[in-house]
């Protein structure tokens, strides 16, 4: 596997260029025959489109792969899982483009090879102001007081800060559903927690409002007795469950307003707990249901380390063997062994005369 330098934001010229300076890069690099194209599901980012017109270009096929299908791919690959053995797959990060349309970043998975099917996901959110959702943490919880049924309280609680103009246009966003796209976004989540915590109103870099929530509930916890709720995990065990399962946060985050100063760290530790052990119950669930014993995680949120350790003890105690990615495996930057991964078990899968694994990503990252 030889890889590219990483790229950041294809949304700027230079970056662009600079992606596709490096496919020719390797293609022109020392390789067998290349067979097939990798890159991701969404239809307009720029790697796609690089990747459909180099695909024409040198008459090979081109194979997108979910954003959070691949995520979990990577941490199959790096463990060097069967791709016949299915796994059950959790996907935490800020948004991938779905198969529906919305954006997805909380999801359960049914894995095996070049299959995934989609087992749950977090409760959906909607992002008022679209993109600017991601920027400004305060929008998602606004979002959740919405969908609480107290849209009437944003302005009063968010015009001190953000003005009383923007308030109440995320206010009308909400209840007009006007640009205002749903997500299950895992970051979105911790944004809303921040948010209604008051950390953070403007995201100065990505995921500062998450990696703020964090530290606050470590300090929190340093402090807490060694016997502690967080200490001990709570018995778990399967529940019969026939469709998707929307795992529930809205009360997580509700109980987030009008803390006393003094009660914010030990909030935010129990926004961590309830996070982790819903989706933790709900891999349990999954894996009882389908047979698997094996998990595997993938996403930018798998960085928090109160979050992981915390799934991570939980499904362990239960029995279940946990795939973790690599540090370079967790976040977007490693996405292009994942695709790379799932287009090779798809390639394998075709008729005798297209069988092949020879394959190149376009992406985040880019690897031959």
């Amino acid at each position: 596997v030889a890889w590219s330098d990483l790229h950041g934001d294809l949304g700027t010229p230079d970056a662009r260029l600079a992606l596709e300076r490096s496919i020719e890069a390797l293609l022109d690099g020392p390789r067998g025959r290349l067979h097939a194209i990798a890159h991701d599901l969404h239809p307009d980012f720029h790697s796609t489109l690089v990747a459909l017109e180099t695909a024409g270009r040198l008459g090979v096929p081109a194979v997108a792969v979910q954003h959070h299908h691949a995520h979990i791919a990577v941490t199959l690959a790096e463990a060097g899982h069967a791709p016949d053995e299915a796994v059950i797959g959790l996907a935490l990060d800020g948004a991938g483009f779905g198969p529906d349309g919305t954006a997805w970043g909380g999801e359960l998975l049914w894995v095996r090879g070049s299959q995934c099917r989609r087992l749950g996901h977090l409760e959906p959110l909607a992002l008022p102001g679209g993109d600017a959702a991601a920027r400004e943490p305060w929008r998602m919880a606004a979002s959740v007081l919405h969908a609480a049924g107290r849209g009437d309280e944003i302005e009063r609680r968010f015009a001190p800060s953000v003005g009383e103009q923007a308030a109440r246009s995320v206010r009308i966003q909400l209840e007009r559903q006007v640009n205002a796209p749903i997500s299950t976004s895992a970051g979105r989540w911790f944004d809303a927690a921040a948010g209604a915590l008051g950390l953070c109103v403007r995201q100065r870099h990505e995921a500062e409002a998450a990696q703020q929530l964090e530290r606050l509930a470590t300090q929190a916890l340093a402090g807490m007795p060694a016997d502690s709720l967080w200490a001990r995990p709570r018995p778990v065990a399967a529940a019969p469950h026939a469709g998707p399962v929307s795992v529930a946060l809205r009360e997580a985050v509700l109980g987030l307003f009008d803390l006393p100063p003094d009660g914010a760290g030990a909030a935010a530790a129990r926004f961590h707990l309830a996070m982790a052990d819903a989706l933790s119950q709900a891999v349990l669930d999954a894996a009882a249901r389908h047979a698997v014993r094996r998990v595997a995680l993938g996403g930018g949120c798998f960085f928090n380390a109160l979050l992981a350790e915390r799934i991570v003890g939980t499904l362990k105690a239960a029995g279940l063997e946990v795939l973790r990615p690599s540090p370079q495996g967790t976040g977007d930057s490693g996405l292009a062994l994942g695709q790379a991964w799932v287009a090779a078990q798809r390639l394998a899968c075709a008729p005798p005369n297209r069988r092949s694994f020879g394959c190149i990503t376009v992406g985040v990252g880019a690897c031959a």
